[in-house]
């Protein structure tokens, strides 16, 4: 874990820490890591858990075909406003695929090697996406096993990667063709399978909360906070709600940040009990922000927060303030 950077300043008055929200508060700035049956299209999925939560807004990380199980985050009101980061992460899946013909193991092992790493990848005909080539990371394709022409693979790859047209490709190379039987995502950047939640003990959670139990519900759902991978900037009360009205941060408004921080990169805002406020780019590394005494520090990219949760401490009679 990197060192934080202090600039002075305690636990703040205000707010939750994120575990400790009031329910109401907690669901709508929490996320579900589903366990996505075989059937429904994830815009379904996403409709039957706004419905059973009584919700406004839900959204999920990364579409799964009808066919696919497997993990599918599913953000709860501003929460989905979080998602692009874990659409940006890696995935992780474990694929069924069936040879058209045999193959000898010697080629077969040989073929997987050539598709780790870089690969030149074209979405196939039935995608949401424009059909051009694109260049994928497969970070790693592990063969877990072989039962005669048919092949259990662990495929771990960039966001956007088409499991389907990787094997269709694999099955090109090896000159007999290929074709995907059957797909689980098994990871998406952080959340792996034993955080995943099947829609039963999502809709018995409900129940139970309804009669009173909150408890269930709370283990299932997570605070959005625990899956933003970003270095950490701490604000202070008095920056938070202008943040939520699209301030910048700057330097005053700091209390603790990330020593590693590098100018340009993307990072999280928090309150001082650890609740996500805001993404934002740095303008300078973390060694030169402290040794500045005033100026923006942050350029806030995407608010997470809801205004006014905090109270307003700033004067201002011009847009664009900042604190």
């Amino acid at each position: 874990m990197s060192e934080l950077y202090s600039f002075g300043g305690d636990e703040g008055n205000y707010g939750y820490r994120p575990r400790d929200r009031p329910i109401d508060l907690y669901l709508r700035y929490g996320l579900i890591p589903v366990d996505k049956p075989a059937g429904p299209t994830s815009h379904e999925v996403v409709a039957w858990v706004r419905k059973m939560l009584g919700l406004k807004k839900a959204g999920h990380s990364g579409t799964l075909d009808p066919p696919a199980t497997g993990m599918l985050p599913i953000g709860l009101g501003e929460a989905t406003k979080a998602l692009s980061l874990l659409l940006s992460g890696p995935k992780e899946y474990v694929a069924v695929a069936r040879l058209h013909s045999s193959v000898n193991e010697e080629k077969l092992m040989r073929v997987i090697e050539e598709f780790r790493g870089e690969i030149y990848q074209r979405p196939p005909q039935r995608s949401s996406v424009k059909r051009v080539t694109r260049i994928r990371r497969i970070h790693e394709l592990e063969l877990l096993e072989k039962k005669g022409n048919l092949l259990l693979f662990r495929v771990l790859c960039q966001s956007g990667t088409y499991i389907r047209k990787l094997i269709y490709d694999m099955g090109e190379v090896l000159c007999v063709g290929a074709t995907m039987v059957e797909l689980r995502r098994t990871k998406v950047g952080p959340l792996g399978e034993d955080k995943m939640v099947r829609l039963h003990e999502l809709y018995y959670a409900i129940h139970k909360w309804r009669e009173g139990d909150e408890s269930m519900l709370r283990r299932l759902v997570l605070p959005v906070e625990e899956v933003i991978e970003l270095k950490p900037v701490y604000v202070r009360d008095s920056a938070v709600n202008a943040i939520c009205h699209g301030a910048q941060l700057a330097v005053p408004g700091i209390a603790k940040l990330d020593s590693t921080i590098k100018k340009g990169e993307l990072v999280a805002l928090y309150t001082l009990k650890g609740e996500l406020v805001a993404l934002a780019e740095a303008l300078y590394d973390s060694n030169e922000i402290v040794g500045m005494e005033k100026g923006i520090a942050f350029r806030t990219k995407r608010v997470i927060m809801e205004a006014d949760l905090y109270p307003r401490m700033w004067r201002s009679k011009t847009p664009g303030r900042s604190l």
